[in-house]
């Protein structure tokens, strides 16, 4: 069976801040070592401690910000933020732009899935995934024939 879904187009916006919430939780040892320079107070008693670390911290978020902003600039990843129909089957995902342009990305590529509230988020690496809105959907049926592969791939439980 083969899901052809509708067509969706990835709004920058979302993007950047899919994904950094995604790193920014991947990463959360990052926070205990900005209170742990923090502590540092108690071994000196100097504001620039508390200040030093929020700056610190504050750069690496931005950091990311910036990383992921950049993305939506390349040249060649402006094809991720057009409008895209996904053709899905065991084999791979179709990415198309028309009926004679597209992408395959092969199931092995993808390093791991979630299941949000309102979407299957599919994330190749640190900086890319694939977000496809359940609404995308033809059909229940679809949607319960992608789960049924992320299951059978092992990609979600």
């Amino acid at each position: 069976m083969i899901v052809k879904t509708k067509k969706y187009q990835l709004e920058t916006g979302t993007y950047i801040k899919m994904g950094l919430i995604h790193i920014l939780k991947e990463q959360w040892w990052v926070i205990p070592i900005a209170l742990a320079i923090m502590c540092g107070y108690f071994w000196i008693p100097s504001i620039w401690w508390i200040i030093g670390a929020l700056i610190a911290y504050g750069l690496y978020v931005l950091f990311w910000a910036i990383q992921f902003t950049g993305v939506t600039q390349m040249e060649q990843n402006k094809t991720i933020f057009e409008k895209l129909a996904y053709e899905i089957d065991s084999r791979q995902i179709l990415m198309k732009i028309n009926t004679r342009q597209g992408m395959p990305v092969q199931w092995n590529m993808i390093k791991k899935a979630e299941v949000k509230k309102d979407a299957y988020v599919l994330y190749l690496s640190k900086a890319q995934f694939i977000h496809l809105p359940f609404r995308i959907f033809n059909s229940e049926n679809e949607r319960k024939f992608m789960e049924t592969i992320l299951k059978r791939k092992e990609l979600i439980k």
